[in-house]
């Protein structure tokens, strides 16, 4: 019976490996979905969504209108070029009619004027709007990963403001240069390479320009964190979101046509309908790229970050200031200082003076010495102390038990004397008989 156990328990571990990754990675999608819920996903998509659309003008008044004065640096048409660039890039996610009434017309009309007035104006109305849905997204990804009290409210306000300023200063000039890097590299190959080139150029644009996508949302789930993961670990979050946003837009694209095709309309509000549809969906995508984030996280925690050991170690050391430091400093005190250790009293000689032990030294006759040393016929020299005050040459605080003799000193006697005193038995408070 147990040769049959051991092959069974056996193909059972076997079975249990092959299936731990299956199951692994059900409950790490189920964890993850029940944190979006709990979370409020639709909410926060729903809000992103809102901000998404009140800020899509002013956007391209902002962005496009720089660019409009700096396209110049990158060569001729190159306005043109960026136009026909977003036209198209934007047909590939969003149905035809939210791009011939909503977005063709928007960036035709802002990039053909590069007017200072609408510079400011667009620039001050996308700093409002803009960075409100930068807002969203920063408050969904703190929240995600339970940091929410981690940094303050307003100051969390403040930093959307900040990073949507940079995103918009990095867009102004990777734009142009996504937009005219397929013309740029043709000019640059030699003409045997040139129909290769362009091959190349036309299979990987598109997915080059998702790559950058992927790494900028990697970069602002890195970023909006207080306390920060490292980059790889965020990677599969923004991964999970563009595969997510790219399916919802197929399908909504889909949807759309399907329903146009029927018949059945919604009149003038489908377009706008079907653009908030979109950035509806964006904004699910980016929060629930935070919430994988957050669910692989919590099961398999990363360790923290160069930079957060640093800030941990220095808020350890400033807790242990804050709490420790005045028994710190009187430890140290007290091991540092001198202390004054009794003696034998029976032995005043030994006793040592505060912070500083008698050195006491051995004359040819074996007589103990200090700073009063005693000759071999037991007169005290000239250097002894007088407690008294008479002859005292050092300071006056010095402890007086330097001078005081032992009662079994047997300095000035004999050496048949000492010799008997060293005896077993004998004690030099007797006299001999």
């Amino acid at each position: 019976m147990s040769e049959k156990a051991g092959p069974k328990t056996h193909g059972s571990d076997l079975h249990h490996r092959r299936w731990h990754p299956l199951r692994r990675t059900g409950q790490l999608i189920g964890r993850t979905l029940s944190k979006a819920w709990d979370d409020s996903i639709f909410g926060k998509a729903a809000t992103a969504a809102f901000w998404q659309t009140l800020s899509l003008a002013p956007l391209l008044l902002g962005l496009l209108g720089m660019i409009g004065y700096i396209g110049g640096w990158f060569g001729p048409n190159t306005v043109e070029i960026i136009e026909s660039k977003i036209v198209t890039f934007s047909g590939t996610i969003f149905s035809e009619n939210v791009v011939d009434q909503i977005i063709r017309p928007t960036v035709t009309d802002v990039l053909q004027r590069g007017r200072p007035e609408i510079i400011s104006v667009g620039f001050l109305l996308s700093l409002w709007a803009g960075s409100s849905a930068i807002s969203t997204f920063v408050d969904s990804i703190v929240e995600a990963h339970g940091q929410k009290d981690a940094r303050n409210a307003i100051w969390q306000r403040i930093f959307a403001l900040l990073l949507y300023v940079m995103f918009l200063g990095m867009a102004v000039f990777i734009l142009p240069m996504v937009a005219l890097g397929p013309t740029m590299i043709g000019r640059v190959l030699p003409p045997s390479w040139y129909d290769v080139g362009s091959n190349l150029v036309d299979t990987f644009y598109y997915p080059a320009v998702g790559l950058l996508v992927i790494i900028g949302l990697t970069t602002l789930y890195k970023v909006a964190l207080p306390k920060s993961l490292p980059w790889h670990r965020l990677l599969a979050g923004a991964l999970v979101a563009g595969v997510f946003f790219m399916a919802a837009s197929t399908g909504l694209r889909w949807y759309l046509g399907f329903v146009t095709g029927t018949g059945y309309t919604y009149g003038a509000l489908a377009t706008p309908i079907a653009f908030l549809l979109f950035t509806f969906f964006l904004g699910f995508a980016v929060v629930l790229g935070a919430e994988f984030n957050a669910t692989v996280q919590e099961f398999w925690p990363a360790r923290a970050t160069r930079l957060e050991q640093v800030r941990e170690w220095l808020a350890a050391q400033q807790d242990d200031d804050n709490s420790a430091g005045p028994v710190t400093t009187l430890t140290w005190h007290l091991a540092t200082s001198p202390i004054r250790v009794s003696g034998d009293k029976s032995d005043p000689a030994a006793v040592p003076t505060y912070g500083r032990p008698r050195s006491r030294r051995a004359n040819s006759d074996g007589c103990a010495s200090s700073d009063g040393r005693a000759s071999s016929d037991g007169r005290a020299s000239s250097d002894v102390k007088d407690c008294d005050g008479i002859g005292a040459e050092t300071n006056p605080a010095t402890d007086c038990t330097d001078t005081v003799e032992s009662p079994s000193s047997d300095c000035g006697s004999d050496p048949a004397q000492r010799r008997r005193s060293r005896l077993p038995g004998h004690s030099p408070l007797r006299s001999p008989s």
